[in-house]
């Protein structure tokens, strides 16, 4: 259904497509979690047929008969609904009062604490869903704990194409161009860092072995009817092929598209690489969904199809057109605007029952030997009493023009595409390829998902083209990037086919007439053929991107040393530790640890004079003393994910049955959930200091880097960000002055400005579950970014002078909420997030 929001009269409405009578269960929302309500789950094991042909080998395929996936939890970390943060900045009426509540405001979209910590168990109303972490675990989390096997109509996979490490992934927000082989480009993200060593620690073994197992569950998520598109270059096509072959079915296999490039890449040595290609298989052909997409029929391609049956007519004229002339037919019919075009088509079918002469222009003319005519005699005489008919050598011809058929089937042949348009990413597909995919295989109201993320377009055309989305991507950089994108689009609204049954009852789409011989000569309507690129466009409205949520696959902990070594003597050759996110490193940090310690501002450490592994404990991994003589103990978050906030409650109740007590708790990670951060910040222990410290990469990457310099640092403080809160009478602004900044090219701590900030977002009512941000702000967009051209789009909806503020690091006033708190959240050009609760009166 299409919801709106209030608008002003003779203004054109501001609207965005939702999904009645779609559902979700109500996952866990990060607030809400700890490690009573949502503990921390098994594993589920996948089998591989073993009575399938072998196809392909590879090393590790053998022993690799089954593998494990961890079973987790999606936590929710954000609702977005643009249409609330346009509510800030558009034009409003005096004394104008909002009368309907936005989506994630409904009853049924705001569960009462009791149901809403019930998690799994109860249903909430379809919303979007923008997910960071592993396309493994996401999937399986869907499966296992969703129950959303069968449920997805189609599913895109753009995986990565090569070997080199730099070349898939983008460090910065703001930063496309990215080359492999330089320090400053590799990316600071360990998820992206266990991507790549997941997916090339082997070359193409591991390569294969990475996709073979989502490929699989992709599968288990497929209705039967949908279908799975793989983006794919020349490079690995064989093998993809052959892989599919093995997880769908050789017949199952629908096409395989090839893709003219916009530019041909210079980088072979013998013929360079001009097209790249997408692999369609169905999980079952005979129930697979699919819908005949149509290209304009030119007068080139017009020509091409005729042949040398291509005629000309006019006024005097009647006669074949010339070989040269057919060459260049667009500057033959611009040069003869008073001719019209046809090609001519054979009268005649198989068979041997409809041979009675016919007489045409005073002449008897019969069907060659073995045919008849392909209509009646009757059939024949409407042909010629509608001018249909032409003599062509000794025979008698059906006319065709190119208004009778203006449109022609698309192929596997897809050229024209372009570039990305706006291109905001380093690897970013074109949306027309996407387009045709998701027009072909699936309806409005249909769900696509793609593991893949990347800029997010797939999750843009299936907002654009009213299907619903689930997508996910490893990169913070990548979910910023399509956060960005989805909040700020602006799209056409598309007529609904029945506006009380919603979105899934389809649009209403342009037609084109199928004029046949068949038609013509029975005096029959034509057929017509559904544009399903050509929905009518209602131009009274404008739609922004529905209501979606910002999720997060939370981290595992990372087990003591002991329990590493007690394990791993049993562990399975492809389910290694490093795979299984545990990781061996820990003796290595902490031997760093007490090398290094901790960096402060202005050069200051926290130096250890002792540190150690510490046994006995799951959440806390080492303890040991600085030189000032205070006791310290160390709780590491994972190598490749962030430290949740169940790790924090957990690591503090161990820490508390220490004795005698710790002076000093740290947290060190690679990276830290804003939830988590949030509670450490908060965290009030008398006597007791808890500080969370950033580790820096290279700690993952050495292998990978070319060289270190001395002034890196391995460990460092994080600070809380700087934010201002003003009160102004009734209304509070909110200024955000900067936040602590580690630059891996000086090694120093930097604080201060907001220079460094992509986004940052303000939720002026936090219930304490979940960022449900009413203003959003692109500092690093400038004005010509950022909220700009829908601003432009909506010059009669919103206030110029209002959103050009979403430019800037001051918020627009705001009254204290019904929970009086606010939650301000910033995610710096490396897509790491903060988050501040501050308490408003």
């Amino acid at each position: 259904m299409a919801r709106k929001s209030e608008k002003k009269e003779n203004r054109d409405e501001l609207t965005q497509y939702t999904f009645e009578g779609e559902k979700r269960l109500n996952i866990p929302q990060t607030g809400l979690v700890s490690a009573g309500t949502d503990p921390i789950n098994g594993k589920k094991t996948y089998m591989f047929d073993p009575h399938l042909d072998p196809e392909l080998q590879w090393a590790g395929k053998t022993e690799g008969t089954s593998f494990e996936v961890d079973t987790v939890s999606l936590h929710v970390h954000e609702r977005i609904d643009p249409l609330t943060i346009i509510e800030a900045v558009r034009n409003k009426e005096p004394d104008t009062q909002r009368n309907l509540f936005y989506y994630f405001e409904e009853p049924e979209n705001n569960l009462p604490i009791r149901e809403a910590i019930e998690f799994y168990k109860h249903s909430e109303g379809w919303s979007n869903r923008l997910i960071a972490g592993d396309s493994l675990l996401v999937m399986n989390s869907l499966l296992e704990k969703e129950g959303m096997a069968g449920k997805v109509q189609m599913v895109y996979i753009d995986p990565p194409y090569g070997i080199k490490y730099g070349s898939n992934f983008q460090p910065f927000v703001n930063k496309k161009d990215v080359r492999d082989g330089k320090d400053e480009d590799l990316t600071q993200e360990p998820e992206m860092i266990k991507a790549f060593r997941d997916t090339w620690e082997l070359g193409i073994h591991s390569y294969l072995t990475y996709l073979r197992n989502r490929l699989l569950l992709a599968r288990d998520l497929l209705t039967e009817s949908g279908s799975v598109f793989v983006q794919i270059s020349d490079e690995n096509l064989h093998l993809v092929r052959t892989l599919l072959d093995e997880v769908y079915g050789p017949q199952n296999f629908v096409s395989q598209i090839t893709v003219k490039r916009a530019s041909v890449m210079f980088d072979k040595k013998y013929l360079n690489n001009a097209c790249f290609y997408i692999v369609w298989y169905s999980k079952d052909l005979k129930m697979m969904k699919y819908r005949d997409l149509f290209t304009k029929r030119d007068f080139m391609s017009f020509a091409e199809n005729s042949g040398s049956h291509l005629w000309v007519e006019g006024p005097e004229t009647l006669r074949k057109v010339t070989a040269d002339e057919r060459r260049d037919i667009n500057e033959f019919v611009a040069k003869n605007p008073d001719y019209k075009l046809f090609g001519t088509l054979s009268i005649n079918a198989q068979g041997t029952e409809k041979r009675e002469a016919f007489i045409f222009e005073g002449k008897n003319y019969f069907p060659p030997n073995g045919t008849q005519w392909k209509t009646s005699y009757l059939g024949l005489e409407t042909l010629k009493d509608k001018k249909r008919m032409v003599i062509e050598g000794n025979t008698v011809r059906y006319k065709q023009y190119l208004e009778d058929y203006p449109v022609m089937p698309i192929n596997s042949l897809w050229t024209g595409i372009g570039a990305a348009s706006d291109k905001i990413y380093v690897v970013q597909t074109p949306t027309e390829i996407i387009k045709r995919c998701t027009l072909m295989t699936t309806d409005p109201g249909d769900l696509v998902f793609d593991p893949t993320c990347g800029s997010g377009t797939t999750a843009f055309v299936a907002e654009q083209w009213g299907r619903r989305w689930i997508t996910c991507d490893t990169s913070r950089v990548s979910i910023s990037l399509a956060k960005q994108r989805m909040m700020t689009s602006i799209f056409d609204f598309y007529e609904l086919a029945h506006k009380d049954e919603g979105v899934s009852s389809g649009f209403n789409y342009e037609k084109v007439p199928h004029i046949t011989l068949g038609s013509i000569a029975n005096e029959e309507p034509p057929a017509e053929e559904i544009l399903y690129d050509k929905p009518i466009v209602d131009r009274t409205k404008r739609r922004v991107t529905g209501p979606f949520t910002v999720e997060a696959v939370p981290s595992q902990r990372v087990v003591s040393i002991e329990e590493v070594e007690d394990n791993s003597s049993s562990q399975d050759p492809d389910n290694t530790i490093a795979r299984s996110g545990e990781t061996v490193r820990q003796s290595d940090w902490i031997d760093e640890l007490g090398k290094t310690g901790i960096r402060a501002k202005s050069g200051q450490n926290i130096k250890f004079a002792r540190i150690e592994a510490l046994q006995g404990t799951k959440w806390l991994q080492a303890e040991g003393e600085t030189n000032d003589g205070q006791k310290a103990v160390i709780s590491f978050g994972n190598a490749y994910a962030p430290l949740e906030q169940r790790q924090v409650e957990l690591a503090i109740e161990e820490a508390q049955q220490i004795v005698p007590k710790p002076k000093l708790v740290i947290f060190a990670s690679f990276q830290f959930d804003p939830e988590a951060s949030k509670d450490i910040d908060e965290l009030k222990w008398p006597g007791v200091t808890v500080i969370k410290c950033q580790m820096n990469t290279d700690l993952l990457t050495d292998d990978l880097k070319k060289k270190k310099t001395n002034e890196e640092s391995s460990f460092w403080l994080i600070g809380q960000p700087d934010i201002e809160l003003t009160r102004q009478g009734e209304k509070y602004t909110v200024t955000v002055n900067g936040f602590d900044y580690y630059d891996t090219r000086t090694g120093e701590i930097k604080s201060g400005s907001p220079s460094n900030i992509a986004m940052w977002e303000l939720d002026t009512d936090y219930n304490g579950r979940s960022l449900y941000p009413r203003q959003v702000f692109f500092p690093l967009e400038g004005e010509n970014g950022g909220w700009s051209k829908l601003a432009k789009s909506l010059q009669a909806y919103v206030d110029e002078d209002l959103i050009s503020n979403y430019a800037g690091n001051q918020s627009l006033p705001f009254k204290a909420g019904r929970n009086k708190q606010i939650a301000i959240k910033i995610i710096d050009d490396r897509g790491i997030e903060s988050l501040r609760v501050l308490k408003v009166d």
